[in-house]
């Protein structure tokens, strides 16, 4: 579990600060889901089994994916707050609906899948809408 966490926070880590909110999360999603494709059993353990754990080993996994998660929630955040997204956006909600669908990639992602692509549609989908 934590070498899922290293390896999803160091996808976060590679994103340059000085791009736009709108790129930053779509290079996210790109991150999170080659995560998930090069490193199924690490990104299945990190996203599913953490459930599993009990006691100080539970708290230290929960918290690394709380703070993966605000890491993602920043980004939304950050994009609403230089008005490069919606004014009126939710952070929380936009930051789980991503992570949401990118963690269940792990059930369904193979390895002839182009990942960046693909994140690139879900990238389109979240920020331009329907």
């Amino acid at each position: 579990m934590r070498d899922g966490a290293a390896a999803f926070h160091a996808g976060l880590d590679a994103i340059p600060d000085d791009l736009p909110a709108a790129e930053r999360i779509r290079l996210a999603l790109r991150a999170h889901l080659r995560t998930v494709a090069g490193q199924l059993d690490v990104a299945t353990v990190f996203t599913r089994e953490w459930r599993y754990l009990e006691g100080e080993r539970r708290e230290e996994i929960l918290a690394e994916r709380r703070r993966y998660e605000e890491r993602f929630r920043a980004l939304f955040r950050e994009g609403r707050e230089l008005g490069e997204l919606r004014t009126d956006l939710d952070d929380a909600a936009s930051a789980l609906l991503a992570l949401s669908a990118a963690n269940w990639a792990y059930t369904w992602l193979t390895p002839e899948h182009d990942t960046d692509a693909l994140a690139n549609r879900f990238c389109d989908v979240l920020l331009d809408g329907l």
